[in-house]
């Protein structure tokens, strides 16, 4: 069961405000562990949204409608996520409450969400299938 620990955005990490070289060391420890018990799919940090693009619907049918950053309210946006795979809800629960402060100074916060698998979206078994397949071909790309 696949779970995206998201990172929620700071004033500091918004304002490019880099992390201190104790809380990567902390970070990198945390990765470690989360690499040697074999649960990391992918991880990474953002960059503020004034690097970022937005793109919305504003209508059914129209056109896409492109803004660049950044974007207000910055404890509604995210600085970095974790993707792991583990075997319940309370195991990402376990995880993300082994992270360090995201920002190092109390105002971090992390939101987790279980990722939809093709069995939650779909009970046609073709469609199950071509998302295996994908993924399959997915993991084959990535270990040339």
């Amino acid at each position: 069961m696949r779970f995206m620990i998201l990172v929620k955005a700071s004033t500091d990490s918004e304002a490019g405000v880099l992390p201190s070289q104790e809380l990567i060391d902390k970070m990198m420890k945390y990765n470690e562990e989360l690499v040697k018990a074999g649960v990391l799919l992918a991880g990474d940090g953002l960059q503020p949204s004034s690097k970022g693009i937005r793109i919305s619907y504003p209508e059914p049918g129209g056109s896409p409608k492109v803004v660049d950053g950044p974007f207000t309210e910055a404890k509604e946006l995210i600085a970095g996520y974790y993707l792991i795979d583990v075997k319940s809800r309370e195991e990402a629960i376990e995880w993300a409450l082994r992270m360090p402060d995201p920002h190092g100074f109390g105002q971090g916060e992390i939101e987790l969400r279980p990722v939809f698998e093709a069995e939650d979206l779909t009970d046609n078994p073709e469609t199950i299938a071509k998302e295996e397949a994908l993924r399959k071909q997915l993991e084959e790309q990535k270990q040339r």
